[in-house]
């Protein structure tokens, strides 16, 4: 018998694919699988135009069969089988797909379609395997012959007997050393596990020998061992059915076999596209967040198979970041693999693809939100941050998807309300979306800042949440509607009338405010009227972007950067405290010095920051009382 060599590549190439192309050594059976499917699928095609052959599904079958004593394990089919020259052309000649060639004469029809796109998933069984033995039998033909291969070597081909047309692969198992074991790939629960991961949408039944134990006949508590052969696989993929055929039970069935999550999903998403792109989805709104979601650790992704062979476990690419939640799953026909069929050699489709899947997330969730507000909101309290975030990151770009999606803690209503349930019952004289930032609705209520637009009888939204204020300033506005904090220096509601008042009084107190900008130099950048405060005598606003919320956040990072608000201090011109402030200012300098630091330090507690000196402050509140 003579060995001859690979035509195409040299010994370094093979090598390389044995060693280099795939991630996972376990991906052999799928390859081999793949294969056996699309020799089956040969003859159905073949049955389409040939009337001396009928194709009957249930005579057609692949059988995987594991021996622990010769360690072999044996892929067998009841496909197309191949010739000699086939054996030579396909097996012969690296990277050379007879599937593929066979697909382009044949389009899909009537649901069948060839899985294999090039020629190289048959030798990633030298992953695993010392020997490679093929043995096949074509249609039509009264011979078999078998082909075998140690690797790079080289192979040969020679007569062999078989009954039935159709295609044996017989892998000598490699021994197993300190560092790698290939055991698993003989014993009969790794294999199931295999097929249920990668193949178990195949269209036809993957057969195997399982063992089992049953009680034993005329005996009592005795079990007796037994095998018998089952089919592993389910074949029938649930995207590939009718939606009307299925329920929500079958979908939630599917979320918990899959292992998407242990809780139960809020909402499921059926999408099947049959156009430019072919493409089946099912997708999933988990209802609780992952232990994991908020971390470095966590991996977004939705599975991805071609043509109901899975191809990658979490492809990122099919989900935004701001829709990272998403759980669930792809299959397309028309994804343009590479040669280890694991990552996408173009990535047009699946950018197609991912854009189409973000649009109907998107839509789903505004009919979440418009019918059925109460899931709304618990998918939003475990998920809102994420869309949030969404509107803040990439500068911004996502916004304009996202902004209808936000919601906040409404003033008036007591509950959580999006951007568009404020505007539309915003007064007409309103110019601006208000909002306040606190740590908490309670701690947000009592903040004096809040007084005047309350008074006025605008809305507020209350920002709980430390990526909320990033997030508007992004968004800047919303239905052409600005939006202003209520901590700012000009909240837009004062008359005229009202500012000259306080511009006189301003000017009337300005050596008083004069003095207390000095003592508090450094710490604010003005001391001015107030016109915001009604019972309360002091609060903090700020000049420019960055908020005393904004402030507090930053100083948390790691690689705080001292960023500080401009803040002023703003003086209550009703409240009694004022008066005695001017008549400390007649009579007793170091008093005005006394009762400044003590109303900034106030103002400092109000707002949730620290104070520079607590000692000095305790100090100060005691010469008050004495």
């Amino acid at each position: 018998m003579t060995k001859k060599q690979f035509k195409a590549e040299s010994k370094r190439l093979l090598e390389m694919m044995i060693n280099s192309i795939y991630s996972q050594r376990e991906v052999f059976l799928r390859e081999l699988i793949s294969n056996a499917s699309d020799a089956i699928d040969k003859i159905y095609y073949k049955a389409l135009t040939d009337d001396s052959l009928t194709f009957d599904k249930d005579s057609y079958y692949i059988k995987i069969t594991a021996n622990k004593e010769k360690r072999t394990l044996t892929i067998t089919d009841t496909g197309i089988g191949m010739t000699k020259d086939e054996l030579e052309n396909n097996l012969g000649v690296i990277a050379k797909s007879g599937s593929l060639a066979f697909k382009k004469e044949n389009e899909s029809k009537d649901g069948h379609d060839i899985i294999g796109q090039f020629g190289v998933g048959f030798y990633a069984a030298f992953m695993v395997a010392d020997v490679v033995t093929v043995i096949s039998k074509a249609l039509g033909s009264d011979e078999a012959y078998k082909w075998e291969s140690e690797g790079a070597e080289g192979y040969s081909i020679e007569p062999f007997e078989k009954d039935t047309v159709g295609t044996e692969i017989i892998l000598k198992i490699k021994e197993s050393a300190e560092e790698e074991s290939y055991d698993e790939f003989l014993e009969e629960y790794s294999l199931k596990t295999i097929i249920k991961k990668y193949s178990d949408f195949i269209r036809y039944p993957i057969k195997m020998d399982v063992s089992g134990q049953r009680p034993k006949e005329g005996t009592e508590g005795e079990l007796e061992e037994y095998t018998e052969e089952q089919v592993i696989n389910s074949m029938v993929p649930i995207w590939r059915k009718n939606k009307s055929e299925l329920t929500d039970e079958d979908y939630e069935s599917f979320y918990h076999e899959k292992h998407y999550g242990f809780d139960k999903p809020i909402k499921h998403i059926h999408i099947n596209v049959d156009g430019t792109v072919r493409y089946n989805a099912i997708l999933y709104i988990p209802g609780q967040t992952p232990f994991d979601y908020y971390s470095k650790e966590f991996e977004k992704g939705l599975e991805l198979y071609s043509n109901g062979v899975l191809i990658m476990n979490k492809c990122a690419e099919l989900l935004p970041d701001y829709f990272s939640f998403v759980k669930g799953m792809v299959d397309s026909e028309d994804l343009s693999l590479n040669i280890s069929r694991e990552i996408l050699q173009q990535d047009r489709q699946l950018k197609f693809i991912a854009k189409n899947i973000s649009k109907k997330i998107k839509n789903e969730l505004k009919s979440l939100m418009k019918n059925d507000r109460e899931k709304y909101e618990e998918f939003y309290k475990s998920f809102g941050r994420q869309l949030k975030f969404g509107v803040y990151n990439d500068f911004g770009s996502n916004k304009e998807v996202l902004q209808d999606l936000i919601l906040f803690y409404s003033s008036k209503e007591k509950k959580l309300v999006s951007l568009d349930d404020y505007v539309s019952r915003m007064p007409e004289d309103q110019k601006y979306i208000y909002y306040a930032t606190g740590e908490s609705v309670e701690r947000i209520e009592k903040l004096p800042q809040t007084e005047m637009v309350s008074e006025k009888g605008y809305e507020i939204l209350y920002f709980t949440e430390d990526i909320d204020e990033f997030a508007i300033k992004m968004l800047m506005t919303y239905s052409e509607k600005e939006f202003k904090s209520v901590s700012s220096g000009d909240l837009g509601i004062e008359s005229e009338e009202d500012q000259k008042q306080t511009e006189n009084e301003q000017t009337e107190n300005k050596d008083l405010f004069d003095l207390m900008k000095e003592v508090l130099a450094g710490k604010v950048s003005d001391v001015k009227l107030s016109k915001r405060l009604k019972s309360h005598p002091v609060c903090l606003s700020t000049v420019g972007e960055v908020t005393i919320e904004m402030e507090k956040v930053l100083s948390a990072m790691p690689d705080n950067q001292n960023v500080k608000a401009e803040k002023v201090l703003e003086i209550n011109s009703n409240h009694e405290v004022f008066q005695s402030l001017k008549n400390a200012f007649d009579q007793d300098k170091d008093k005005v010095k006394l009762y400044t630091n003590l109303l900034y330090n106030q103002a400092l507690l109000i707002e949730g920051l620290p104070i520079q000196d607590p000692v000095e402050f305790t100090n100060d509140m005691c010469k008050v009382m004495v």
